[in-house]
């Protein structure tokens, strides 16, 4: 394909060298002339490891150029990629001045072009930014609509400064943030030779991809710092812990707990987080993420009781009162505070459980419930199908196989709050629904 692609600096170098390389042909486009003249003489304008090499062999294959004429650069290609830089303001928000220049210079140059165009933005940008931002700028510059006469992509990069070649050749997964179908498949074409899986989903999706791989390494690195810093405190190798940690394929490092989904709880997660952010304490160790672990929990569930008291009915039925499905543990389970609030906010609850029997309840687990909604048993139900039928709210609370048949009986005057992510969603029920995170 021809693609010409805006911005030389870490990813439009590597992007535009590694494009070529797979047969594109490409035309990158910078403002700096010292950029452009690297480039020229087969360098690379940055320093990675294996960049020159592959800028060499584009360059001398004659599949990558370099200019300055963004109209030209343009004009000679049926797709541009955007790959400038989106700096920090002073307050910690996004510079888009130059993502929003290119694209304005991008919608000039096709205003007067009659073949179809596709931009496709690289450059990292929050959710909301290319619907909300970009397809304005390219619509008022160009006198084109998004859709149908250019097309728009967000094609976030994953690129690691040092294995950026090896990462753009051998990526995870290719994600094709698309306005439309044809859009998604222009750009899908561009990585044909590319082996990897492709997913294709909405633009805000693929903005929020890229920030959520990022927040991630982040917590990452910060969360190994900090037992890092706590086990030294004990005269522990933190390297030592954290390799031990690793090992654990099935649920540290897996896709175990990483799921968008109500608050934690149980007797383990929360009472084990209280006693090291306690321990850390005594031990003067700084520890502002693990701190933050539990306040956080607490507003998730707030903002549970939040959806509730949106509805604006006041019948509620509470499905799954133990931490989740399968067992009767309902220590700390952020069911209980949801369900306690409400009572003292004056609604009325039912509450089911197939696995919760009070008359079975033994030891902490009992003392605990008591303790919190000492008013329990006048609020637990023992039919799924009263609890269904007489209310108007109905929160699905755990994953227990009875409820999956729950949204298909509800009627449209009802509301179903989802806090554990039913299959079908929205589509399996009649009723309004509300998903926790989605």
């Amino acid at each position: 394909m021809r693609i010409s692609l805006f911005g030389l600096g870490y990813v439009g170098t590597v992007s535009a060298a590694c494009l070529a390389v797979l047969g594109h042909d490409v035309i990158g486009v910078d403002v700096n002339q010292r950029k452009l003249d690297t480039l020229r003489s087969g360098r690379a304008p940055v320093i990675e490891p294996g960049l020159d090499a592959v800028v060499a062999e584009a360059i001398e294959s004659g599949r990558l150029e370099v200019t300055g004429d963004v109209p030209e650069a343009v004009t000679r290609s049926e797709v541009s990629m955007v790959c400038v830089g989106t700096p920090n303001r002073a307050n910690g928000s996004l510079d888009l001045a130059a993502v929003e220049h290119v694209c304005r210079q991008i919608g000039d140059a096709i205003e007067s072009a009659s073949g179809y165009h596709t931009i496709v933005i690289r450059s990292t940008v929050l959710p909301g930014t290319v619907r909300d931002r970009v397809i304005p700028v390219i619509e008022a510059a160009s006198g084109k609509l998004a859709g149908e006469g250019f097309g728009i992509v967000m094609n976030p990069e994953f690129l690691r400064e040092t294995s950026a070649v090896a990462d753009f050749f051998g990526p995870s997964v290719t994600v094709i943030g698309e306005l439309d179908e044809r859009s998604g498949s222009v750009v899908e074409r561009i990585y044909r030779k590319v082996d990897a899986p492709v997913v294709r989903v909405p633009l805000e999706t693929a903005e929020m991809v890229k920030y959520a791989n990022n927040a991630f390494h982040a917590t990452k690195v910060t969360f190994a710092n900090e037992i890092g810093n706590l086990a030294k405190a004990h005269g522990v190798d933190g390297r030592d812990v954290m390799e031990i940690l690793c090992r654990d394929d099935q649920l540290n490092i897996s896709t175990a707990y990483l799921r968008p989904g109500y608050a934690f709880g149980g007797s383990c997660l929360p009472k084990d987080t209280r006693a090291l952010v306690y321990r850390a304490k005594e031990k003067d160790v700084e520890s502002p993420l693990l701190a933050s672990l539990l306040p956080s929990n607490e507003i998730h569930t707030r903002r549970a009781i939040e959806f509730v008291e949106r509805s604006g009915l006041k019948k509620v039925a509470v499905l799954g009162l133990s931490f989740k499905a399968g067992t009767d543990d309902v220590r700390e389970s952020p069911m209980v505070p949801l369900v306690e609030t409400l009572v003292g906010r004056g609604y009325e609850i039912s509450v089911y459980d197939e696995e919760v029997r009070l008359s079975k309840l033994v030891g902490s687990n009992k003392t605990y419930l008591e303790q919190e909604i000492p008013h329990i048993a006048n609020l637990m139900i023992s039919d799924l199908g009263r609890a269904v039928t007489e209310n108007d709210v109905i929160v699905i609370g755990n994953g227990a196989a009875a409820f999956r048949a729950v949204p298909a009986k509800l009627r449209s005057d009802q509301v179903l709050i989802d806090l554990v992510g039913l299959e079908g969603g929205a589509a399996a029920t009649g009723a309004r629904y509300e998903g926790i995170c989605w």
